[in-house]
């Protein structure tokens, strides 16, 4: 289904796209939780919950354990799926709580 709009507001081109297409991507998945959130984000927040012992205890990765850094971290878990999905879903439990 395509629209077809005439706007006439002063705002650039380029911010009613941007716009139109995130709202477009929000109505394509309303039901993940994860939409929109970054790895880094994640990986942050619950660096910050748990600290790096506790997400080792969490999840045994040895990206946790040894020299854990943010960087070394992220690149690990945009390579290997099994492990970013139980970041995913560590992620999901505690912001649950």
């Amino acid at each position: 289904m395509v629209f077809c709009i005439k706007v006439s507001l002063s705002l650039p081109k380029t911010y009613l796209c941007q716009h139109y297409f995130t709202y477009i991507n929000s109505m394509a998945q309303p039901n993940n939780p994860l939409h929109g959130v970054k790895l880094a984000d994640m990986l942050n927040y619950l660096q910050d919950y748990y600290g790096w012992e506790g997400l080792a205890a969490h999840i045994n990765i040895n990206c946790f354990k040894s020299n854990p850094s943010i960087k070394s971290s992220l690149k690990f878990l945009r390579r290997t799926d099994w492990a970013r999905t139980k970041v995913e879903e560590l992620y999901l439990k505690t912001i649950k709580r």
